[in-house]
């Protein structure tokens, strides 16, 4: 037998899921469809397309973005850390796991660093 708390949630999951069905079924009725040549072309801020889409790119941009995202998480989690730290007094112990979580940042960045994945050529 659930619980509930638990039927809540499973009734907020089956009203989301069946709104979800409903609007899609009817966008895809409603809309309108009348393809064209110059409609089905790869937009690139507006100047015409010259070259196929499909071009090799340097593994390098990728690794950027990469890292990029890992440093942009690392903020995510310690801006709130760092809140909640402050209001709550968490003690040694949750600074000793925030040190550590830096410390292995720190170490994939000496890592990217000494592999030359942050020069740019």
């Amino acid at each position: 037998m659930l619980q509930l708390g638990y039927g809540y949630v499973l009734v907020f999951l089956g009203v989301g899921v069946i709104f979800l069905a409903i609007a899609l079924t009817a966008a895809r009725l409603l809309r309108p469809r009348r393809p064209y040549p110059e409609k089905l072309e790869t937009y690139e801020c507006g100047p015409p397309v010259f070259m196929p889409a499909w071009r090799q790119f340097n593994v390098r941009y990728y690794l950027f973005a990469l890292l990029f995202v890992l440093f942009d998480v690392e903020m995510a989690f310690l801006y709130p850390w760092a809140v909640a730290f402050r209001g709550a007094g968490l003690g040694v112990i949750a600074v000793v796991d925030m040190l550590i979580f830096v410390a292995l940042l720190a170490v994939g960045l000496v890592y990217a660093w000494r592999t030359g994945a942050l020069e740019w050529e």
